[in-house]
């Protein structure tokens, strides 16, 4: 089995795999007398369906009987309150300098002792569609959020037969040492003075997502967004893979076959509405076969750099898909939507975020024709997405150590899936590394992982721009233009200006002016802020995020060459 659930007697005790003090807290709850088992998806859906305030559409789910629904199952939309994006501020994570993992302890002992008055459902998936990974996660949710349990097991692999027989015949992930996700989730919950219980270890006095990735389980209280326990689960799965040597994705990856029956692999890097989705399923056309393995989440194996996708279905924006929208026909579940009646008088989803920003759908895995779980051929190429206005739409960075940086220093704006303090500007830059907010180990550990994936296995490394550039926007038929012309190997890069390191295809309509000393001024400065982001990895958290002095070199190179 790839994950461990059952120890013998021996292997039970302090100091031992599975047994840390968060994790014991976490995991004794699975077992009280209040907890039912929900086993299949029939079950969760009609619970779902069941529960107070969803609102079950007369839009059908197309061939829902192939993946565990009922033939006549119904789209179920849930709208979740104020709240309907992630919310970075809510996580802590135990290990990081400054978490004070003893008084979070204490919170979750207190949120799992008030749970006893509810009835609790325990669901079970997996994360990780190929024998090569696959991690089991459970769930444990009180009643009245059974659409949040639905949509957990509908967003990763319910346990089918033939997952069930491929989980039992897969690897053992760490040579048998990784135990179980365990995940305790009560979005009911809401703080009270209870003796030795000290809220000030919370950043929101109101929330908590709390890891202990180390021992592969968390504690999420007071989150009603579904968002929050996909990437809450995804967090662990990645944190997984990253300890036994695979690069961890937040991204999107396809397969391009060309006409003289090469393969071409390209892995698309971006945050939600960076245009990743949008690039990940693009169809070019009809001009080549294409395979996608998925647009949000999946791990390359940095020594046979094959890819493989961790969950089977789409979590999607709803915005740019109208009510009767072709595309709608293969959503699953709906979260954060309207709906009104057609002149019918059918229940239909009103979506393209009338209601609120970031409504989403869980769309299955039919929407992609050419969908696969895992792609043996090697990655060839890697493109960072960024919103940053002084990157012209595509270049090409050479060494690996600057290929690397850039990732650490994706420069982006903030998207609406994301919940932010009142008075942020969600049109300024910001640094995400890798576009993966969901990180719980050191930084440098996915420096190394695709530093090496550039350097020792050959992967080619580009930036593209989907934003502006120097007030300019980029199309998405430049974009795709851009990959056709890279795929197909037509692309003609030359060195850009004094770039050592760097360079560019001039793309109609995009060629930047280097003489013009406003452009290189705000380039320069865009350089600076790389610089400045990894002189602060070194200090912030006590230099837990620290970087080798050789990404800080390849940044300094670039700004000086500017």
């Amino acid at each position: 089995m790839s994950t461990k659930a059952y120890y013998p007697l021996s292997e039970i005790g302090a100091g031992k795999t599975g047994f840390s003090k968060t994790r014991s807290i976490i995991e004794a709850a699975f077992y009280g007398n209040n907890v039912v088992k929900v086993s299949t998806l029939r079950e969760a859906y009609e619970l779902a369906k069941n529960s107070p305030g969803t609102i079950v559409t007369d839009m059908p789910v197309y061939r829902g009987e192939e993946f565990g629904l009922d033939k006549d199952a119904k789209v179920l939309l849930f709208n979740d309150g104020a709240v309907t994006g992630r919310y970075a501020a809510a996580r802590r994570i135990k290990g990081e300098p400054g978490v004070d993992a003893a008084k979070l302890d204490k919170v979750t002992m207190d949120a799992v002792y008030e749970s006893r008055w509810k009835t609790m459902y325990h669901a079970e998936v997996y994360v990780g569609l190929d024998p090569e990974f696959m991690v089991k996660a459970h769930l444990l949710i009180p009643e009245g959020e059974e659409n949040i349990m639905y949509n957990w097991m509908l967003n990763f692999q319910y346990m089918s037969d033939e997952y069930v027989k491929m989980y039992k015949n897969s690897k053992a992930v760490g040579d048998g040492k990784e135990p179980d996700i365990y995940i305790f989730s009560d979005p009911q919950w809401i703080p009270q003075e209870r003796p030795d219980v000290d809220y000030s270890c919370l950043s929101d006095p109101l929330t908590l997502c709390y890891f202990d990735t180390a021992e592969n389980c968390a504690c999420i209280l007071g989150m009603r967004y579904f968002g929050e326990h996909k990437k809450g689960t995804l967090t662990m799965a990645w944190a997984i893979a990253n300890r036994n040597g695979y690069a961890s994705c937040h991204g999107g990856q396809k397969e391009y076959t060309l006409a003289d029956g090469s393969k071409y692999v390209a892995s698309v890097f971006g945050l939600s509405g960076s245009g990743k989705s949008t690039l990940t399923h693009a169809k070019h056309n009809g001009k080549y076969p294409i395979t996608v393995l998925h647009d949000d989440a999946f791990i390359i194996n940095t020594d046979t750099c094959s890819s493989v996708a961790l969950e089977p279905t789409y979590f999607d924006k709803t915005a740019d898909y109208p009510t009767g929208c072709p595309d709608n026909k293969f959503l699953l579940s709906a979260q954060n939507c309207s709906a009104t009646l057609d002149e019918d008088g059918k229940v239909q989803l009103v979506t393209e975020d009338i209601r609120n920003g970031n409504g989403r759908a869980l769309k299955s895995k039919l929407w992609s024709p050419n969908r696969v779980d895992k792609i043996d051929a090697p990655v060839n190429a890697i493109f960072w997405i960024m919103k940053d206005p002084t990157i012209p739409p595509v270049v090409k960075l050479k060494g690996a150590a600057l290929a690397s940086v850039m990732g650490a220093t994706l420069a982006t704006k903030t998207s609406t899936a994301e919940r932010v303090a009142a008075g942020t500007d969600l049109n300024a830059l910001r640094i995400v590394p890798y576009a993966n907010p969901f990180r719980t180990y050191p930084l440098v550990n996915d420096y190394e992982k695709f530093k090496k994936l550039v350097e020792e296995k050959n992967v080619d490394c580009y930036i593209i721009n989907t934003g502006d550039f120097m007030g300019k926007k980029v199309q998405p038929k430049d974009t795709l233009g851009i990959l056709e012309t890279i795929v197909e190997n037509k692309a003609e890069f030359k060195q850009w200006g004094n770039f050592e390191d760097i360079e560019i295809m001039e793309w109609e309509g995009f060629v930047p002016d280097l003489n013009d000393e406003d452009y290189k001024a705000q380039l320069k400065n865009a350089m600076q802020n790389r610089v400045n982001a990894v002189e602060g990895f070194a200090t912030k958290k006590d230099g837990y995020d620290k970087l080798p002095e050789e990404a800080l070199e390849a940044l300094q190179k670039l700004v000086e060459e500017v």
